[in-house]
């Protein structure tokens, strides 16, 4: 098929523009997936944000937030509460670099000391969270794992998040028959067997008043920066339509200012 306007024609051929399309599909798809990103992120920070505004909570209302199909929801909760440290468990996640220092965060398991007086007059069962500490240097070699000094009390002021596990290629724990643990994630469905109490469905990340440094943020790249990937995906995607159409076209002798499809 055959295209003139404004003085050129362009003479199209199916392979050659089903070959175009298929080059500008991949940065079309790149742009809608970062935009998306974005999206997602925003959303994120909207919720935490709106957490904050509710106020922070402890483990036992934590639960009853969190009750079946409602996991999603809490996602973001604030948390603050004086909790015991359910000793000997400390897991070091692996592969935690923080200004160009390879090292691990420190997990650990804590109940929350006013849901325990509570359990011991009324008889319920506690409850159990994880708490990511923060980050601590890697010793020595794989072999030499750090010792991460624990207080027995502390007080727990994070965030709860609930998407804290992620692609996972081999084992999760290295069970060495002692503590601590090196994981690759915080998964609590797995690290719940270590347990005797049922634990929430989610990781605390302290913000605040650690023994560790705190590095974590709940997006690492802000929602305007998916969004400038996303704008230059789209743009790279119409340029590739653009040189194909610019390398295809040729001039007429002469201009009628009129667009003539013409079929061969």
């Amino acid at each position: 098929m055959k295209i003139s306007a404004f003085g050129h024609c362009w003479v199209l051929r199916w392979p050659w523009v089903l070959a175009v399309l298929a080059v500008a599909a991949v940065p079309a798809g790149l742009s809608v997936w970062q935009w998306q990103r974005g999206e997602d992120k925003a959303a994120t920070l909207a919720r935490i944000a709106a957490w904050e505004r509710e106020g922070a909570v402890g483990l036992a209302r934590l639960a009853e937030l969190a009750a079946p199909g409602r996991l999603a929801i809490v996602d973001g909760v604030q948390l603050d509460f004086e909790a015991r440290w359910i000793a000997p468990m400390i897991w070091l996640v692996d592969n935690r670099i923080v200004d160009r220092q390879p090292g691990y965060d420190v997990v650990i398991a804590v109940e929350d000391l006013a849901e325990l007086r509570a359990a011991g007059s009324s008889g319920a069962a506690p409850r159990a969270a994880l708490v990511n500490l923060g980050w601590i240097a890697a010793e020595g070699g794989r072999d030499a794992l750090p010792l991460p000094a624990i207080p027995p009390r502390l007080r727990v002021q994070g965030v709860f998040r609930t998407e804290v596990t992620g692609l996972l290629l081999g084992a999760n724990v290295e069970d060495q028959g002692r503590w601590p643990m090196r994981i690759q994630q915080a998964d609590p469905a797995q690290l719940a067997a270590w347990l005797a109490v049922p634990l929430a469905p989610g990781l605390i990340y302290q913000r605040q008043a650690s023994p560790f440094h705190i590095h974590y943020r709940p997006v690492v790249l802000p929602p305007e920066r998916h969004r400038g990937y996303a704008l230059q995906w789209g743009l790279i995607a119409l340029a590739v339509v653009g040189v194909a159409l610019a390398a295809s076209a040729r001039r007429l002798p002469a201009t009628t200012g009129k667009i003539i499809h013409e079929q061969p």
